[in-house]
């Protein structure tokens, strides 16, 4: 509604932004050649010299939307569709390499493993028939040449994905075979578990030297991340700020609704066709239903159950709607029930299984003719559940269903159960085919109501719409040559920021999917500070660049809160060293004010000393020692170490190390493929225009 007034409004700017656009395309065709499009323009990615065309691309990110449903981001399926294209093209340049291919009777194999649970390509045997596959391939093909070129153009693609497989699991496997652990490794590994040697150790921790006594600038944290340049990479990433208009209804528009659906009161209770008048002025259309008052809203069943009929009860307002409700009709009825049933299918219906073959007229007399058998004698009704009932869950129960509260089966068979009295039997027709109901109990007999509700949601006016229009381009203008968060505040609003925006990003936390923010705040004709105003779901957002930063590495700012910890950390490791001339652990212990301590059986693969935390490099220098012997002063995690060696316990070597170099490939088997192809992923030379089309 929002975007039809705007339309409505700004008609005369419509026409000639249209006009103007039309002007440059006709413009565009006279200058270059019109036919041709640039490489940039029809190329979303290339990977290692192979172009990734736009309308091939488009058409597969257009196929997986599909299959995720209507309402899925475009940015999502578009991410799937490049990590599989990504995959191919870098895999497919490992497989010609090395020469891999995928033999006919390889795919013929895993086509029938992978095809064999289908119904459509089983004999009458339930097992997978080459015959079948070939007709139903055959089947396509034929519909493709005459213009239906859907199915086969799925099964080419469903093809090419099993030679894929094959291609991708042949070549892991490659790679899985020439990772084999050797009986060499394997002892390695059990010595790295199990030796083990015994320390006394002084540790002089970092927070002797208090932080404020250590400085740390700016220039050394720019030297540190150029330095470490890999672990400091970062994409082109920007920072916004932005304040929304929304098109909220006024208290006007709230007033005016309550005023419009009150004019409707004294016909909606003076109807007889309340059916069809619900529909002509409800936002919502009239449901047939019985209602308890549990099923009512808290705050209205109270008034609801003790209405008079045909008396209108409102308007009251319910979150962002009004409403008026009638009672016209009332009874006795139970909130839950138990019952049991017999369940005859017919083929057509959507539930009813392919060795279905009665007709609907069949199903009906088998139907009937049980409900003779059993009204005749209740005793039999477990037995004919046994027999002839399809409801699988229950048919050994004797059909029954337990107990069940009101609305919660089809409504059918709903209203047999809660419409008649306990003992009844008879035949109902639903969507899953006929059921022999008996209803065996039904508890908590109460009140029950139909009511009638006319429901009007409370929307923005015409005026409304107009003055948010009106506010957000007032503060769009002014924006421009102020200063964007006083402004904000000035108008009572709060400008919302949001920092490290990627360049594939859609999603802008507070506003949602709305990649035109981004696409504008990455143009290069968009500078810092400047303004955009872009069209919600529900009115306006202003918003401003703030910053930007190419790719390449984290500012200082960024990288500060991991970069500082470490710089001051080497700084007083210097201070420490510098004030220790002694290589004695003793000495060094009392001219520090410190006690050393002692851990025992520790190990390479646990390198954690009690007391102290994780230190791998301490311990690492402490394994190269003999008993006896002492570290120099070690830079560790949480403070400087000296560690002297009182034990070497070296594990007995064993006759077979089988187990721990089968050990070893059981832990790397699982990250082979995923690690394998990041290695391919990192080194492949990747030109990526995502961002120019999404």
């Amino acid at each position: 509604m929002a975007v039809l007034n705007n339309i409505r409004k700004h008609g005369i700017f419509l026409i000639i932004i249209i006009a103007l656009a039309l002007f440059s395309f006709v413009l565009s065709g006279v200058i270059g050649d019109g036919n041709t499009p640039t490489k940039g323009e029809s190329t979303v990615a290339t990977i290692n010299g192979v172009d990734l065309l736009r309308e091939d691309f488009m058409k597969k990110v257009e196929a997986v939307q599909r299959t995720m449903g209507p309402n899925s981001p475009t940015n999502q399926a578009m991410n799937i569709v490049w990590d599989r294209e990504l995959r191919r093209v870098v895999l497919e340049e490992q497989y010609e390499s090395l020469g891999l291919t995928a033999e006919k009777a390889q795919i013929s194999n895993s086509l029938k493993i992978t095809l064999a649970t289908n119904p459509a390509f089983q004999n009458e045997i339930g097992e997978f028939s080459e015959l079948k596959m070939q007709e139903y391939i055959a089947s396509v093909k034929a519909a493709a040449e005459t213009g239906n070129t859907q199915a086969y153009s799925a099964w080419l693609d469903y093809e090419n994905s099993t030679v894929n497989t094959l291609l991708e699991n042949n070549y892991f496997n490659l790679i899985k075979g020439g990772l084999i652990t050797t009986l060499a490794e394997g002892k390695q590994e059990y010595h790295f578990q199990n030796d083990n040697i015994d320390i006394e150790f002084l540790q002089i921790p970092y927070t002797k030297i208090a932080d404020e006594d250590v400085t740390v600038t700016d220039k050394e944290i720019e030297t540190y991340i150029r330095a470490n340049s890999k672990d400091y990479e970062v994409d082109p990433q920007v920072d916004i700020q932005y304040v929304s208009f929304l098109e909220n209804p006024s208290e006007e528009d709230n007033n005016n609704t309550k005023a419009d659906i009150s004019k409707l009161i004294t016909d909606f209770a003076a109807t007889d066709d309340i059916t069809e008048f619900v529909n002509i002025n409800s936002e919502i259309t009239y449901s047939d239903r019985w209602y308890l008052k549990n099923d009512l809203p808290v705050e209205i069943a109270d008034d609801i159950m003790v209405q008079n009929l045909n008396e209108v009860y409102g308007p009251y307002k319910d979150n962002e709607t009004y409403s008026i409700a009638r009672v016209f009709e009332t009874k006795q009825m139970a909130d839950s029930a138990k019952a049991k049933h017999i369940l005859v299918r017919f083929a057509g219906l959507s539930s009813a299984s392919q060795d279905i073959v009665r007709t609907k007229e069949n199903a009906k007399k088998l139907a009937d003719s049980i409900l003779r058998v059993v009204k005749k004698n209740t005793n039999k009704f477990d037995a004919l559940a046994a027999e002839f009932s399809e409801d699988l869950s229950n048919k050994d129960k004797g059909g029954d269903l337990g107990y069940f509260t009101q609305g919660r089966m089809v409504k059918p068979f709903n209203d047999y159960i809660f419409d008649n009295k306990i003992g009844d039997i008879g035949v109902v027709e639903t969507d899953f085919g006929f059921h022999v109901i008996e209803i065996d109990d039904q508890k908590n007999i109460q009140k029950a109501v139909k009511v009638a509700l006319i429901l009007k949601k409370i929307q923005a006016s015409e005026k409304t719409i107009n003055d948010v229009f009106s506010k957000a381009t007032k503060f769009e203008i002014a924006a421009k040559d102020a200063d964007f968060s006083a402004l904000a505040r000035e108008e009572g609003l709060s400008a919302s920021p949001v920092n490290k925006i990627g360049e594939l990003d859609a999603n802008i936390p507070g506003v949602g999917e709305n990649r035109s923010i981004v696409t504008w705040a990455f143009n290069e004709e968009t500078n810092i500070g400047d303004i955009k105003r872009v069209n919600t779901n529900n009115g306006y957002v202003i918003a401003q660049l703030t910053r930007r930063n190419p790719k390449g590495l984290k500012s200082i700012a960024e990288a500060s809160a991991t970069v500082t910890p470490i710089l001051r950390s080497e700084k007083k490791a210097k201070l420490i060293r510098e004030s220790i001339s002694s290589a004695d652990i003793n000495e060094v212990a009392s001219s520090q004010n410190l006690s050393t301590k002692t851990a025992n059986a520790i190990t390479m693969a646990n390198p954690t000393i009690a007391g102290a935390g994780t230190e791998p490099k301490v311990i690492g220098a402490a394994f190269g020692l003999k008993p006896g012997e002492t570290t120099k002063l070690i830079d560790g995690v949480k403070g400087v170490f000296m560690v002297k060696v009182t034990a070497v316990n070296n594990a007995t070597d064993l006759q077979d190390y089988s187990a721990f170099a089968n050990q070893l490939n059981a832990s790397f088997a699982p990250s082979i493929n995923t690690n394998a192809f990041n290695a391919l992923k990192n080194k492949a030379d990747i030109e990526d225009n995502r961002a120019s089309f999404y």
